[in-house]
């Protein structure tokens, strides 16, 4: 049985594993849309939020602004050169693997962490103090968890549908053969 139908017979929706141009395209096209997003919604809380957080369900939920010079949950403050390296680094790794994935949940997985690492990247590398050393926007702020982003959002939402697929794609245990 060919591997594809193999697939198929598993349960697994597969995608065409052949690199393509439209693949390419859609692929980029996806990516674009969630980093301009994310860009278009930090540029709205940088204008917008300024003034201080307007609160969306008490103060549990709010928007409010937060500049972020460090990683997740502000850790490696002073790092963000460092940063700005691995993420570009990652980015290049995810785009060839996203490129080469044959199930749609790793495809849409490595898309969403590819987006998010590239929208926090554009932070990192175009906005103050300076190049290689820019803050990233966070604004969506929800009870005692940091402060985060669309990016991050797409980051965390990516690495679940990678976690989820890992754990669909364990075999099933061998059939007792009773003998």
């Amino acid at each position: 049985m060919e591997n594809g139908a193999a697939e198929a017979a598993a349960g697994l929706a597969a995608v065409d594993p052949r690199p393509t141009g439209r693949r390419a395209a859609l692929i980029l096209a996806a990516v674009a849309l969630i980093v301009a997003v994310d860009q278009a919604t930090k540029a709205w809380a940088v204008a917008s939020l300024s003034d201080g957080p307007i609160g969306l369900i008490g103060e549990g939920v709010e928007l409010r602004l937060s500049r972020n010079p460090g990683g997740a949950f502000s850790t490696f403050r002073g790092a963000t050169p460092v940063l700005a390296v691995i993420a570009a680094g990652a980015s290049v790794f995810l785009w060839r693997t996203a490129h080469r994935a044959t199930d749609r949940w790793v495809l849409t997985g490595l898309v969403l962490v590819l987006s998010g690492a590239l929208g926090n990247l554009v932070d990192r590398v175009a906005r103050s103090p300076g190049f290689l050393r820019g803050h990233v926007v966070d604004f969506v702020s929800v009870g005692w968890w940091p402060v985060f982003n669309v990016a991050d959002s797409a980051i965390t939402l990516g690495a679940i549908a990678l976690v989820i697929r890992t754990w669909r794609a364990q075999p099933d245990p061998a059939p007792d053969s009773g003998g």
